[in-house]
């Protein structure tokens, strides 16, 4: 896929968010020989691919060889839950940690005058990789805070309605059904298929969930229990055509795969960073259209000067301006190996396990293999096995570590590889499981 250039206001080229990385970062921020070297060190593995196309860069194993060692990852356990929090490259955690010490040299001094004003390059740079105006981007600490901020902060009266799918996030169903209690608003659920056959199976489904009461939409872009893509713009335009607010759960998509603010036309988004951009954790960003801004009352009260900035949702108190400042780093490692190659090699990671385990018996897949409908979160069933019996053997016997998901729809095994992830750690899953599968979970 060809590099896309956006012109937008506050739009930040890639050249020029490299250089006021290492200029305004910090005092120092990439002054240590130690973070330099990191960089360096996945810039010369990019270049050596970058003759190729994306999906032959996904199967170049020297290439990722290089991207598996910037990572500090113990090899004694296969993680194959990346999805839930991911591992930072060193080069986060170096300069995470030399924030850390900068700002304790005289901490009300250092941190709040020299190194929280230059939080503004990060959000700078995250609006640019979302496409979209730096003043529609707040910083948060992850998906949560900023969709909560938006699900509490929009003005809904009794009996209007909020649409979403059975299988939302947990945290964000809980936000919506204690504003039911609190407020008396309706949340109204619908259950789309698992997998479907196609998306559009999937908007026919929010297409029947609207209502004359419906005042909000909020719909996950990938769905963290199956890895589920879902046909975001088209819901969004189907509530901009009603006059509904569209709000996108975003934990999962942004930095997994490729899109852009105007590929999707949603009011709201919120993500985590701490998932697959690979920053510290406990970071996340949160997108208002600016013209909505003033809409949303944030969690955190703010003065009536602030109605209209994008600060308002930031405003919680003290916090450490060492992580957000760390999200640079993330955003430059994230760029060092290229977001088309990593989306490509994510994908092959996740098609490499599942075409091995495809054939196996009493194997059902709850996940799609189109690339249309998924990425590099899956969820693989057992027939006849309990998943948290699965994932205990998987971790007892074989030190693999996987999400056990029981919905009462479905239940399986979920697994998110990233990209340090080897196929040696994948060649172990598979084996794993096909024993399961052939001769069942041994007994206790």
């Amino acid at each position: 896929m060809p590099a896309r250039t956006e012109h937008y206001p506050g739009a930040l080229d890639r050249r020029r968010f490299l250089s006021s990385v290492g200029k305004g970062l910090g005092l120092a921020a990439l002054s240590s020989s130690a973070v330099a070297s990191l960089l360096k060190d996945v810039r010369a593995a990019a270049k050596r691919v970058a003759h190729l196309a994306a999906e032959e860069a996904a199967r170049d194993e020297d290439f990722w060889f290089d991207i598996q060692q910037a990572f500090s990852v113990t090899r004694g356990v296969v993680n194959l839950n990346n999805g839930g929090v991911s591992p930072s490259p060193r080069v986060v955690t170096e300069a995470l940690v030399r924030y850390i010490w900068q700002q304790e040299d005289a901490t009300a001094y250092t941190m709040w005058e020299i190194l929280e004003p230059q939080s503004e390059t990060i959000r700078t740079g995250l609006a640019e990789l979302f496409g979209c105006d730096r003043e529609e981007v707040a910083i948060t600490r992850n998906t949560s805070d900023s969709l909560e901020a938006v699900l509490f902060g929009l003005d809904l009266k009794r009996g209007d309605e909020v649409l979403t799918t059975t299988q939302d996030y947990p945290r964000m169903l809980t936000t919506l059904r204690q504003r039911e209690r609190r407020d008396g608003i309706v949340l109204k659920t619908v259950k789309i298929p698992v997998p479907p056959k196609d998306p559009s199976e999937i908007t026919a489904a929010y297409e029947a969930g609207f209502t004359p009461r419906t005042r909000v939409v909020l719909v996950s872009h990938m769905i963290n229990i199956t890895g589920q893509i879902t046909p975001v713009r088209e819901v969004c335009e189907m509530a901009r055509r009603r006059g509904v607010e569209a709000v996108v759960d975003g934990a999962h998509s942004f930095a997994q795969f490729q899109f852009k603010r105007d590929d999707l036309g949603c009011d709201y988004f919120g993500t985590s960073l701490h998932k697959w951009l690979h920053a510290p954790k406990g970071t996340g960003m949160l997108y208002v259209r600016r013209d909505k801004i003033k809409n949303i009352w944030p969690l955190f009260a703010a003065e009536r000067s602030q109605d209209a900035d994008i600060r308002k949702f930031e405003e919680t108190g003290t916090r450490s301006a060492a992580q957000r400042l760390a999200i640079g780093e993330a955003l430059l490692f994230h760029q060092g190996v290229g977001a088309a190659r990593k989306e490509a090699r994510l994908r092959y990671l996740a098609r490499y396990w599942m075409n091995r385990l495809k054939n196996e018996p009493n194997v059902r897949f709850n996940t799609s293999f189109d690339d249309r409908q998924s990425c590099a979160l899956a969820n693989v069933h057992v027939e006849g096995t309990d998943p948290y019996a699965t994932c205990a053997h998987l971790m007892g016997r074989h030190k693999i570590f996987a999400t056990p998901i029981v919905h009462e729809e479905f239940k399986g095994v979920r697994i998110t590889p990233s990209v340090y992830t080897t196929l040696k750690e994948l060649d172990r899953f598979c084996e794993a499981m096909a024993t399961v599968a052939r001769k069942g979970l041994p007994k206790a």
